[in-house]
């Protein structure tokens, strides 16, 4: 750390919080910074240091009065719930500690804590969970719902033949509600189809390229897609076609929020190297690749925020609530992470994933 820091025997202890951390000195210059700190800026210690901390990261105005509160007061505090951003990047709710540094006046140590990988980590187990359920539910009632179905569809053609024009938008509806039923079915069954992914090293901009020509083609005809791509970027390690499928995924929803007046969807890669997923056994898993599609649609309902990657929850009219489950299920099969933030004019999903391994020694 720097002079004005501690003492170089906690240097280690420094380097090794697990959290972004910084030191702010009495002119909110920033003194030093932790690793995690480094990559959620995604910026190096040299070009961070004697910069100011407000300028480097993105914050509620209130936490700055707090700051100079807790300085001029000589006492921690501690704040929830806190979109803090930097740079380029979608802000992400943390909580946010912050404290007087003992022994050197003015000094400030700043900590941000990101709630959303504790409850991601927990939802991407619920995804798998949930999925397994669905896959269940589908083989229990495949033959008990599509048998009858299918005779429902046939008597109800049959009796159209001898309706009056009026009576015939009866059975229609009986043959359209029928073949969407059905389609709800096997829609659910894709999650029992989906083969465990074929692990292998991806160049991940060529998945994005594969599924922005095709989006363009078909469904985002109407779009406008912008590409904000890291070149240096590492491989991943992943299912090619499994992760071609969540992203065409992605992009659908997108354009789909946008309707037929089109709007712009960006695709962005960086690489965070200290983004580290905590999994319940202790063990922590890099995950240093990020992908985020941001659309300026409308924005996700409040309602159904919180639940968007939960089988049959879904905010289009007459949407089957499967999309997004899927998506989630296959990254939690690449032990991945999957958020969303949204806001009206601003979607962001961000996926993560890990780099191709290293060979062992």
């Amino acid at each position: 750390m720097s002079s004005a820091g501690p003492h170089s025997s906690d240097c280690a202890i420094w380097a090794s919080l697990p959290v972004p951390a910084f030191l702010v000195d009495e002119c909110n210059m920033i003194a030093d910074v932790n690793s995690s700190a480094e990559g959620f800026i995604n910026a190096s210690r040299k070009s961070l240091i004697g910069k100011n901390v407000w300028q480097k990261i993105t914050i509620d105005s209130s936490i700055e009065e707090a700051f100079e509160k807790a300085r001029a007061q000589g006492t921690p505090l501690f704040v929830n719930d806190v979109d803090v951003g930097a740079r380029e990047r979608s802000p992400l709710q943390c909580a946010v500690q912050i404290a007087p540094l003992q022994g050197h006046e003015g000094y400030m140590l700043l900590m941000l804590s990101p709630r959303e990988l504790a409850g991601r980590l927990t939802q991407n187990h619920s995804a798998k969970s949930a999925a397994q359920s669905a896959i269940g539910m589908a083989e229990m009632l495949a033959h008990e719902i599509k048998n009858p179905l299918a005779g429902i569809t046939g008597a109800a053609q049959l009796v159209s033949m001898n309706l009056s024009p009026e009576d015939l938008e009866l059975t229609d509806l009986i043959v359209s509600e029928s073949r969407r039923i059905v389609k709800l079915l096997e829609q659910v069954e894709q999650f029992g189809n989906l083969s465990e992914p074929d692990f292998r090293p991806v160049n991940l901009h060529d998945v994005l390229d594969r599924a922005r020509r095709s989006a363009l083609l078909g469904f985002g005809a109407h779009m406008k897609i912008v590409e904000k791509y890291d070149p240096s970027l590492p491989l991943a390690w992943g299912d090619p076609d499994q992760l071609l499928q969540v992203v065409l995924n992605l992009l659908k929803n997108a354009s789909e929020a946008a309707g037929t007046k089109g709007g712009t969807i960006t695709v962005r890669t960086f690489y965070e190297h200290s983004f580290r997923l905590r999994r319940s056994d202790g063990q922590g898993k890099l995950l240093p690749l990020q992908i985020e599609i941001t659309d300026d649609g409308p924005g996700l309902p409040d309602n159904i925020r919180d639940d968007i990657f939960e089988p049959f929850v879904s905010g289009k009219e007459n949407g089957t609530g499967l999309g997004l489950a899927l998506v989630s299920k296959i990254i939690a099969d690449h032990n991945g992470w999957i958020s969303v933030r949204s806001e009206p004019g601003q979607t962001t999903v961000r996926l993560s994933l890990s780099r191709v391994p290293r060979e062992p020694n």
